[in-house]
């Protein structure tokens, strides 16, 4: 079973206030965002206080870096990795780890159970619903000493877990911190993380998103949800938006007033209007004018990029500006760009040495059924072979006699959430065989 780790977007509003966090990091491979007057570093947050509201800015102390390393090895079970959805080799997919925090030795299960329900729940938003193919999901157990969050369920409330979890970050109340050294510590014990989400131990709403986290590990950022709470995925969606997407943020703030740069780099936001971006082939013009997931259609709508004057976003209202959306259409192209930074859109467990024998099964793993695959042996394609997810290189025409071989397999995503012919390019992967005997 497969479920992936999007964000949740468009459900009703809820009555308890949303929380983004969005953290900017110093300097690649460092988690601080500047100095604070006590002499620690800080990290910058941006976090909503209402469902649909534009977030607040504030900068909270980070704490002290962890090398990576097992925190805990003498505590049972801390640092065990279970695979929660294994669609394929780790280096072919985008590889999701959930780190619980907040649970005890004996609350493990409950982790896991967490887990496979936000997964789900987060693999049924576009454009993760239709590329679930693409995705591997662990989980990665933290043993806490305290059952629970420090913050839940009021701000005296203190726990001692392995990640810091608590809500009140820097006084308010939905923001829910952790210490993200230690994060990197337990993502570290997964085979390969691309993306990261602390589950913490709570029903209580709250959540953030680390979004320029950059790690040694290797993941894009690290979401935080409570682990109970029906709506606290929607900081995930958006997190991703950023981490995955590259997406800017599509809200603004008055007192910014009107832009006056260079354009910007982020695709989702521009300088010029619906018909100079017609007129230059610039940013979305491919998608102006197509009705879009998240309401009306394509276009240009003057504000974005924290500027109220001056950028324009693609649509009225998406993930990027409000939580509870849906990704717009050059969003979820973003978005897919994304998965394939990790992903291939074919793998295989066959002929490890990339040798099999003409009586040697070969079985693919396309990643969607909208995939176009076709076989070749030396260059030509065996037509009746096309679409076959398992294949016999003697069946397909190979044959014995002496001379060296070549099965191919070729697969092309033909999805329609993607216009950019460069890529295009990428939605393509070819694997090979040499035929042995």
């Amino acid at each position: 079973m497969h479920r992936r780790i999007p964000f949740v977007a468009g459900a009703a509003a809820a009555t308890l206030t949303t929380v983004l966090a969005t953290v900017l990091a110093a300097a690649p491979g460092a988690f601080a965002a500047g100095p604070d007057p006590h002499g620690g570093s800080t990290q910058r947050v941006e976090y909503f206080t209402e469902p649909g509201g534009h977030p607040h800015h504030t900068t909270v102390q980070a704490a002290p870096r962890t090398p990576v390393q097992a925190l805990r090895p003498w505590v049972k079970g801390d640092g065990t990795v279970t695979s929660v959805v294994d669609n394929g080799p780790v280096g072919a997919k985008l590889d999701v780890v959930f780190v619980g925090d907040g649970y005890t030795a004996t609350e493990q299960e409950a982790f896991h159970a967490a887990v496979r329900a936000k997964w789900a729940k987060m693999s049924a938003v576009e454009p993760y619903a239709s590329n679930r193919g693409l995705f591997n999901v662990w989980a990665v157990d933290a043993v806490s000493s305290d059952s629970g969050v420090s913050g839940d369920p009021v701000q005296g409330v203190v726990k001692n877990t392995a990640l810091g979890s608590r809500f009140f970050c820097d006084g308010v109340e939905r923001l829910l911190c952790v210490d993200t050294a230690k994060v990197e510590s337990y993502a570290a014990k997964a085979p390969a993380a691309d993306l990261v989400v602390v589950l913490s131990h709570s029903a209580k709403y709250g959540g953030a998103g680390y979004n320029d986290v950059v790690s040694k590990v290797g993941y894009d950022g690290i979401a935080t949800a409570s682990s109970d709470h029906d709506k606290s995925d929607q900081v995930a969606v958006h997190e991703t938006g950023h981490s995955l997407g590259k997406l800017a943020d599509e809200y603004q703030y008055d007192e910014y007033g009107t832009y006056t740069g260079d354009e910007p780099r982020d695709v989702n936001v521009s300088t010029f209007e619906s018909g100079a971006m017609n007129d230059r082939r610039q940013k979305w013009y491919r998608w102006l004018g197509q009705t879009s997931p998240d309401g009306g259609t394509v276009g240009s709508f003057e504000g974005g990029g924290y500027y109220p004057k001056g950028l324009f976003r693609p649509t009225e209202n998406s993930i990027m500006r409000s939580l509870g959306r849906e990704f717009n259409l050059p969003g979820r192209e973003a978005m897919v760009a994304g998965f394939y930074r990790h992903a291939r859109v074919l793998s295989s467990d066959s002929g490890p040495d990339g040798k099999v024998s003409r009586w040697e099964r070969v079985v693919v793993r396309p990643a969607a059924a909208r995939v176009d695959l076709r076989w070749y042996v030396d260059g030509r394609e065996v037509v009746q072979a096309r679409g076959h997810t398992d294949v016999l290189p003697r069946q397909m025409g190979v044959p014995a006699d002496g001379r060296p071989h070549t099965l191919t397999a070729r697969a092309t995503d033909t999805t329609d959430a993607v216009r950019d012919p460069e890529l295009r390019k990428r939605l393509t992967t070819t694997l090979s065989w040499r035929i042995a005997g």
